[in-house]
């Protein structure tokens, strides 16, 4: 049986991009991975990401905004950096964790109706689970439902 792989996803406020890229992992990976988000600043988590993900089934809403401080402790496998600012302050994580990075557009940042901005949302979150899904088979096991 092959250890569990640990994967840290990283974001700006760890809000957004980083929560909707913790579900879809622990939901592709199931129970072959230990997934954990954070922030270099802590936001809260987004209620649109929330509601974005509950769409698809997937429950965020027991999710936490941390700082990558509180991690700094655990030997990740893996660190993903989800956007180009985390990418820029990420701290030196311990260990020999493979780092990936893809800079997904900031939902969060999005003006216009509430139609428009959930729109937006909805494009990131299938931008995220299409990343995760092809992550999740490429590097942790071939689990994917």
């Amino acid at each position: 049986m092959s250890e569990l792989k640990r994967i840290l996803v990283l974001c700006t406020g760890n809000s957004c991009r980083s929560q909707i890229a913790e579900g879809y992992l622990r939901y592709f990976a199931q129970d072959k991975a230990d997934v954990y988000s954070a922030g270099v600043e802590t936001h809260g988590v987004n209620p649109r990401a929330i509601a974005i993900m509950q769409e698809g089934g997937i429950d965020i809403s027991g999710h936490t905004s941390n700082n990558v401080d509180e991690y700094l402790g655990i030997e990740f496998d893996f660190v993903i950096t989800v956007c180009d600012h985390a990418k820029e302050r990420c701290p030196i994580m311990p260990g020999n964790a493979q780092k990936f990075h893809h800079n997904f557009p900031d939902p969060a940042k999005v003006t216009g109706t509430e139609d428009e901005i959930m729109q937006q949302f909805r494009q990131v979150r299938d931008l995220i689970q299409n990343y995760c899904e092809a992550f999740v088979n490429e590097h942790v096991c071939e689990c994917v439902r």
